[in-house]
């Protein structure tokens, strides 16, 4: 399939993507956002589509996964705002635990510590910190799998040890 083709197999899909990222969102703006993410992803992966598969389910496999994988990044967090006047705030829960003044410390001291890696080691941990699984990362940073994997292994190890005073052992 030519890149004309495919520009064009893709608009045609436009209207009827839109309605099934409504299904799936049931919020317009939302919908607009899983619209334009699967056009980016699928004219990234543009080469990985094969002539001998159905187009249009391809289309519709790419935006609901990009659905889910977002739908889980989003339930990682479980933020949930409160709309009063206008202005949001943030609803903490009753039962979870604040931290105290002395784990404050260790958050920046981690932090310090993950800032001071080599950008190799930082940045595919950094990610897997905020929720993306070890594909997304590698696909991101055009990455083989298991070079992702061990770079996020070996970080942890050696956090583990620049931050042996706040470990529970």
């Amino acid at each position: 399939m030519t890149q004309i083709q495919f520009n064009n197999a893709l608009l045609g899909l436009s209207d009827r993507l839109h309605y099934y990222a409504l299904s799936l969102t049931t919020n317009s703006e939302k919908a607009d956002d899983l619209l334009q993410e699967t056009f980016l992803k699928a004219l990234t992966y543009r080469d990985k589509f094969r002539p001998d598969t159905n187009f249009k389910a391809w289309m519709y496999t790419i935006m609901k996964n990009t659905f889910i994988n977002d739908y889980r990044r989003n339930a990682k967090t479980k933020k949930k705002f409160d709309g009063t006047n206008g202005d949001f705030h943030l609803i903490f829960s009753q039962d979870k635990v604040y931290p105290a003044p002395d784990s404050l410390y260790s958050t920046k001291e981690i932090n310090k510590n993950i800032d001071e890696l080599e950008k190799e080691y930082k940045v595919p941990f950094t990610m897997f910190l905020d929720g993306y699984k070890y594909k997304e990362i590698a696909d991101k940073l055009e990455l083989p799998l298991g070079t992702v994997k061990s770079r996020i292994f070996f970080t942890r190890k050696k956090l583990t040890k620049s931050l042996k005073e706040y470990s529970n052992n």
